[in-house]
């Protein structure tokens, strides 16, 4: 059963992403409100990178600057998403066997994976969806025991 399962069937299909003329501060603004850690970037309907709450901390001034609050907010609005994403992001198809999309997350130490279909993306697979659907699966086998 669990062999047999496809990246389709625990990505999160509904994704929210940003373009790359986003400003970073949008993009963190998007991340906070979604509680999420990595953005895909989208251009014309097609994956052009990924953007993490990582990239985000690296692009921020450091805490030991003498810029003002108020020069600090205006740097930060003059950062777009593309000048700090990563690009050629790996991604995984929608119909790719479940089990190759984990080996290729333990490999890399990827908490997520952006979820394609020819190009497109249609989803995104993270930590979080393999464990719900661990926890679906063994309160089912513990139902039936």
């Amino acid at each position: 059963m669990l062999a047999e399962l496809k990246v389709s069937e625990l990505m999160t299909p509904d994704v929210v992403s940003v373009t790359p003329d986003a400003k970073v501060s949008e993009a963190k603004s998007v991340m906070k409100e979604f509680g999420i850690r990595h953005l895909p970037v989208v251009s014309h309907g097609r994956l052009v990178g990924i953007i993490s709450s990582g990239d985000i901390r690296e692009a921020a001034p450091s805490d030991a600057t003498t810029l003002s609050v108020w020069e600090v907010n205006y740097l930060w609005d003059t950062i777009h998403v593309k000048d700090v994403m990563t690009e050629n992001v790996i991604t995984v198809e929608a119909d790719e066997p479940l089990l190759d999309a984990l080996r290729l997350m333990v490999a890399r130490k990827f908490s997520s994976v952006p979820v394609v279909r020819h190009g497109a993306l249609v989803g995104i697979l993270t930590e979080t969806d393999i464990f719900n659907k661990l926890i679906t699966l063994i309160e089912r086998e513990a139902l039936r025991a």
